[in-house]
């Protein structure tokens, strides 16, 4: 049984440059792993590049180049991308490595060996774009619509190897039954439990009217589909088939995270495929909604795609990350928008956290040679800070724990607006006129040590403000290892600490 938090972002299709979909999910899948890091767990956190397919070998042509040498160079954008967000993933898979080749060729052959391929002919409709085979139903939904929004469909013959999905249909079910866990969120489990009550046909899993692929065993006529290697990607670079201990410590994952448009292929096919192969399942597939752009859909042709690197250049990428995983609850569709970022920054951030920030910090800056004071008597108003943080720590770790982003950051700002209100009430400035001293060192305590909760909290977001504001708190040892637990023991920005103000911490966005 694996004892590693095991968490993948989908494998990107290098047929195209990073969009704000990519830069979402890896981002969301980033937070998880720092936040389960942070509680002391041993995490693989995996992304990578899905590079075979006839959509690559097409576009590779149009382009003059050959398929690899796409790869290669869109390739190096997701890596970038990666280094641009302060994404902290254990390894990147590319489809194309020998070590991947290996892992499809061995799932084919189990596969094979439980019975579960056939040869036969494929005749009907597939779509190139989504590298799939298309439905009756689906073909009827395409060709409703008008003709410049239609996919590219093509009709099918030839010879092709099958899956026999229509034999897993019952387990599948019983496995969403015992488990309702592994579709997330409910939802989309629902959809998922209706598409497979509706009937499961055997799928082709291989083709021959093009080569960008990996060879069928035995029969290297044909290339395996582009899902039935793609997918296989999360076992490979857990070690499978040669690596056994560490296929053992990783296997299986813990969340797959997925766009609800490939759900099908992750909650339907994969589970299907592993049980034929006799290999465990993944705990849960949570399916993420998609980003239109001031109300209008993502395309190329109307020029509104977002690009992740421009808007991490322009407010950074901890501000980036904030937004993506606090404006909408995590599941559900949201909308970007220039203004609305401007907003966050404005309001939660400036606002909120960075003047309590300065105002504090100034303070004891101003009053106590920016050293932590001693803390005198504890009154009411100071126990219910300390209450409210092991509270927030709390909301905070359940909401993590369901993957509830915008639920864990709503309970952090719940609670620095709490601090704000003590810092208002309180009025440090009055205390300090007044000469009373001791009442003014309980309330610079007890402010500095909610800082020092929320600087836990917010790091798995905002990493980088996370770090500087640790350093401005004063503690010697670096944040990454300060277990999330430490937010719990009230009082661990000890007397005598250094403080420093500093710079702003989140500028105000001046609008022309």
């Amino acid at each position: 049984m694996s004892n590693t938090f095991y968490v993948t972002t989908p494998i990107y299709y290098v047929n195209d440059v990073p969009h704000i979909g990519h830069a979402y999910t890896t981002i969301a899948a980033d937070v998880i792993a720092r936040y389960r890091r942070q509680k002391g767990e041993s995490v693989f956190f995996l992304t990578g590049s899905d590079e075979h397919g006839q959509k690559i070998e097409r576009t590779a042509e149009a382009a003059g180049e050959t398929p690899i040498e796409l790869a290669d160079r869109v390739v190096k954008r997701f890596e970038q991308l990666s280094e641009a967000l302060n994404i902290t993933n254990d390894d990147f898979i590319r489809t194309t490595e020998k070590r991947h080749q290996t892992a499809v060729q061995e799932i084919f052959k189990r596969v094979e060996e439980s019975g579960d391929i056939y040869l036969s002919e494929y005749e009907g409709w597939y779509d190139v774009r989504e590298e799939a085979f298309i439905t009756g139903t689906q073909l009827e939904e395409i060709m409703s619509l008008p003709e410049s929004k239609r996919p590219q469909i093509e009709k099918v013959k030839e010879e092709s190897y099958f899956f026999r999905l229509s034999k897993y249909e019952e387990p599948l079910l019983r496995l969403y039954k015992e488990h309702p866990e592994f579709v997330r969120p409910e939802y989309r489990l629902n959809e998922v439990v209706s598409f497979v009550e509706g009937g499961l046909k055997d799928l082709s899993i291989s083709r021959t009217t093009f080569k960008w692929g990996i060879p069928v065993p035995g029969n290297p006529e044909h290339v395996i589909y582009v899902w039935f290697d793609a997918l296989t990607n999360y076992i490979t670079a857990a070690g499978f088939p040669e690596d056994t201990d560490t296929f053992d410590n990783i296997w299986p994952a813990d969340i797959h995270l997925v766009g609800k448009d490939i759900l099908r292929f992750h909650a339907v096919y994969w589970p299907a495929f592993l049980m034929s192969a006799g290999l465990p399942l993944p705990k849960t597939v949570f399916a993420h909604g998609w980003w239109t752009v001031e109300g209008e859909k993502m395309s190329k042709s109307t020029g509104n795609v977002v690009d992740p690197f421009q808007v991490a250049d322009e407010f950074g990428e901890d501000v980036f990350r904030y937004f993506l995983l606090r404006e909408i609850p995590f599941g559900q569709d949201g909308d970007y928008s220039h203004s609305a970022i401007i907003s966050r920054v404005n309001g939660d951030l400036a606002n909120a956290l960075g003047n309590l920030v300065s105002r504090t910090l100034g303070m004891i800056e101003r009053y106590r040679g920016g050293k932590v004071p001693e803390p005198g008597t504890i009154e009411k108003t100071d126990e219910n800070i300390r209450e409210g943080a092991l509270s927030t720590v709390s909301l905070f770790e359940t909401a993590m724990d369901e993957i509830a982003f915008h639920k864990a950051l709503v309970s952090v700002w719940d609670y620095i607006a709490l601090v704000n209100r003590y810092v208002d009430n309180e009025a440090p400035w009055v205390l300090a006129k007044e000469n009373n001293e001791e009442r003014l060192n309980t309330v610079l305590w007890n402010i500095v040590q909610s800082l020092g909760v929320v600087t836990l909290l917010i790091y798995p977001f905002m990493p980088e403000s996370a770090r500087e504001l640790w350093r401005r708190l004063g503690p010697d040892e670096p944040l990454e290892s300060a277990d999330l637990s430490r937010a719990k023991d009230w009082g661990f920005i000890e007397t005598g600490f250094s403080v420093e103000k500093g710079e702003s911490l989140f500028p105000k966005y001046e609008t022309s």
